[in-house]
């Protein structure tokens, strides 16, 4: 791991697992916020969703996973998980907020932005190979090696059939000089 993504990662999640906290410690509060929202998608939702436990597993989810992620243990999955939760908070958050004042709409905005700031940095996290190709990289590649590998035996397997080719053609032609030579011999 680079010393940039040794330091960048834990002050990347820090946000997370003090925000999955929060949650975690006001889950009635975060319910509320999260009421609306549920409400409006309650019919596309195959079951009920009680909101304060909805709220207890986005904490959680953003705990265990900012902490995974602080640690460099499963980026790339812990990323994915915490620009989830963002997306959602930074909704949760736009839609809940007070914009009955200017004061308010300027901590609406200011809210969304610093929510879709967090989504952008852990999504580009999330597609980070740390320094190591991809794994659609590496099939790829080796979908091609393979092909190349393939090429050059055939082209090998060609140039042995053809030197064998030539030596049984000399041979046939040796083979048929001294059974001409050997005719002659035997009626002179």
């Amino acid at each position: 791991m680079s010393a940039v993504r040794f330091l960048a990662r834990p002050l990347l999640a820090s946000s997370f697992i003090v925000a999955g906290a929060d949650k975690l410690k006001n889950a009635d509060d975060t319910a509320e916020q999260l009421s609306p929202v549920l409400r409006r998608a309650a019919d596309a939702l195959p079951v009920r969703v009680d909101e304060k436990t909805l709220a207890r597993a986005i904490g959680g989810s953003q705990i265990a996973a900012g902490v995974l992620f602080a640690l460099g243990k499963a980026p790339r999955l812990s990323a994915s998980v915490l620009a989830l939760t963002s997306a959602l908070t930074a909704f949760v958050e736009w839609r809940s907020a007070d914009i009955g004042s200017p004061e308010g709409r300027a901590a609406r905005r200011s809210g969304l932005l610093k929510n879709l700031s967090l989504a952008g940095g852990v999504l580009l996290a999330a597609v980070d190979t740390d320094g190591r190709p991809s794994v659609a990289w590496r099939a790829q590649h080796l979908a091609a090696d393979t092909a190349k590998a393939g090429r050059r035996q055939l082209a090998r397997a060609d140039k042995a059939a053809h030197k064998a080719a030539k030596r049984a053609e000399r041979t046939v032609r040796n083979v048929a000089k001294g059974a001409s030579e050997t005719a002659s011999g035997v009626l002179a």
